[in-house]
Formats: C-alpha cells, sequence, structure tokens
C-alpha cells in the first residue's frame, strides 16, 4: 500500500470516529498546561493529574512560581519523575515569563523553547493545543505509532518523524492527529504487547501486514517440518515391519 493511502485512511478513520480528541493533562489555562507538559516528560499524565490540584493552587500563576524556590516546588511535585530537575525549571519558567513575556505564555515554537524545560515536544504541545497551530508533537507514543502503521519511513529520530508527518497530514488535521497517535499508542498500539486483535487499523497497518505475513511463513515452515518428521516416522516404521515380516518368515 502507498504511503498516500496509509495517510488518507488514518486520516478518514480518526476523523470519523474519534473527531475532537483532547489531551488527558488536567487544567483551566495555558500556563496550567504548561506546568502539567513540563512535568509530564516521562511520566504518566495520570501520575500527573495527581500531583497538579495541590500545586496549581499553591502556584496559580507565574509570578507565585516566579517567587517560590525549587525546594518548595520540589515539595509538591516529589512523586513524578526527575522532580529534583522538574522543580527547577518551573522555578525558571516562572521568572522567565514574569521578566521576559510579561506573565503570559508565549505563541510560537521558537519563543516557547526559551521557557527552562520546554523542548520541542513540550513547546509543539502548547501551540497545537492552546495556539490552534499546525504543531505536531512526538512523544514515545507518536513515534512508535507513526513508524509501526507506515506513515514513516527510516524516521530514526523525533524530528524526522514529526516532519514527515507534517509534510503528509492535511494541515487542518495536524494539530488533532498528535492525539489520534498518542491516544491509540496507550491503550491499543501498546509498546510491548499491542492489542491487534482490537485493532480498526490493521486493514492498512504496516506492522500489522508485515508480522501476519511473517506468522503465516513461521506457520507454514512448522508444517512443513511437521511433514518431513512424520514422513521420516512412517519410513522408520515400515523398515520396522518389513524386518518383522522378514525375521518371521526366517523362522
Amino acid at each position: 500500500m502507498l504511503k498516500a493511502e496509509r495517510y488518507r485512511h488514518f486520516v478518514e478513520y480518526f476523523s470519523q470516529n474519534q473527531p475532537n480528541p483532547v489531551t488527558e493533562l488536567h487544567y483551566n489555562n495555558p500556563f496550567q498546561l504548561l506546568v502539567a507538559v513540563i512535568l509530564s516528560a516521562q511520566c504518566t499524565d495520570k501520575r500527573i493529574n495527581q500531583v497538579t490540584p495541590a500545586l496549581f493552587e499553591r502556584f496559580p500563576t507565574a509570578q507565585d512560581l516566579a517567587d517560590s524556590t525549587s525546594d518548595e516546588v520540589f515539595s509538591y511535585i516529589r512523586s513524578v519523575s526527575y522532580p529534583n530537575n522538574k522543580a527547577k525549571h518551573l522555578v525558571g519558567m516562572g521568572k522567565m515569563l514574569m521578566e521576559v513575556f510579561n506573565g503570559e505564555v508565549p505563541s510560537g515554537i521558537e519563543n516557547l523553547q526559551k521557557l527552562p524545560g520546554v523542548g520541542r515536544k513540550t513547546a509543539n504541545v502548547i501551540a497545537s493545543v492552546i495556539f490552534e497551530e499546525p504543531a505536531m508533537a512526538v512523544d514515545t507514543h507518536v513515534f512508535r505509532v507513526a513508524n509501526r502503521i507506515g506513515l514513516t519511513n527510516n524516521a530514526r529520530t523525533p524530528l524526522a518523524v514529526e516532519k514527515q508527518l507534517v509534510q503528509n497530514i492535511p494541515k487542518e488535521h495536524i494539530a488533532v492527529a498528535h492525539h489520534w497517535l498518542i491516544l491509540h499508542g496507550r491503550y491499543i498500539c501498546l509498546a510491548r504487547s499491542p492489542k491487534c486483535d482490537v485493532c480498526p487499523l490493521t486493514w492498512f497497518c504496516r506492522y500489522y501486514e508485515r508480522n501476519n505475513i511473517e506468522a503465516a511463513l513461521k506457520r507454514a515452515e512448522a508444517a512443513k517440518e511437521k511433514k518431513v518428521k512424520e514422513a521420516k516416522k512412517k519410513k522408520q516404521l515400515n523398515t520396522i515391519s518389513k524386518e518383522l515380516k522378514k525375521r518371521s518368515v526366517d523362522n
């Protein structure tokens, strides 16, 4: 199947069956989403949603973060991954928002990436979710699912995946496609044991096609080996039978 066909089927399916996907991180404003996404790096959304209510209550604005210390912030986020670094990033982010961006979350990938703790993935999430820009954030789910389905070819880095997806997905669908891929990877196309038996995309999925062919070849090879063994066993039994008959005649 041509790549263009895979993209068409991908967009058509999710447009019809999941037209309005949203992030699973809980937030009420751009500042809260920025904090949550920074915290979510190498951590689950479920864990972040457990931590952020108390954090947002104590630090409702960028000014509150800027006036705090990393030690105090750490006490609220100690259960997330890499809490020391993230606490420092959040305080630094709050200070830069106040000093450079008048306390407001900036638009634009370049400005967002100036903030401590904000890499390209985080910047793309904010740009797409808050500012509805055609930005594609590539996390481990997006990276895995895009490659498995066959939307990308030989894309060995998140940036390479991002470029191929942005190039091929219609502009109006890029922002939501990020959520399509994440949610599909989180609940169906799992890293270790993908649920291909319930996946609605298998009919155009390169991973499923390849693994089905491999499975069929393995079954054929196993059947061939079984047939050879049975023939060998039958030959041995015939030989034994002939030998017994010969001995019976000799006696």
